[in-house]
């Protein structure tokens, strides 16, 4: 089961979906892992309900913090600002399907951290702690 779990991460990594910016986006924000140099930027548009009905990213880094955009990027697509805000690490984990060690789990957070640090305002300490954000 690993082995079709590596073999998504992968796919994400090399054909990342909702790839690029947005010109017209409401939302913008980019973060960098300083441990590894990995580097994501995520592009929102919000429209009048609510709703997040453009993403895009950008990022330079290891195949996990790049693949854990691109699936993030899909979760949050469609959905309201709420419910994109209600997306967690475990999601996150989920999604990768692989056991991530302590070294890697910020590569695989980072698009998270910056959903939630940047996109909707929590502070350094709130992204930093050990909660399920």
């Amino acid at each position: 089961m690993d082995d079709f779990y590596r073999e998504n991460i992968l796919d994400h990594y090399r054909n990342p979906r909702n790839a690029g910016t947005l010109d017209d986006a409401t939302h913008s924000h980019q973060e960098n892992n300083p441990l590894c140099g990995d580097v994501v930027r995520i592009d929102l548009h919000v429209n009048e309900n609510n709703v997040i009905d453009e993403v895009a990213f950008k990022g330079r880094g290891c195949a996990i913090s790049q693949a854990s955009a691109s699936m993030l990027t899909e979760m949050i697509k469609g959905k309201t600002v709420d419910e994109a805000k209600a997306v967690g690490k475990e999601q996150i984990l989920e999604a990768l399907g692989i056991q991530i060690g302590p070294t890697r789990l910020k590569c695989a957070l980072l698009s998270l951290k910056v959903l939630k640090a940047g996109v909707y305002g929590l502070s350094e300490a709130e992204w930093d702690s050990d909660d399920d954000w």
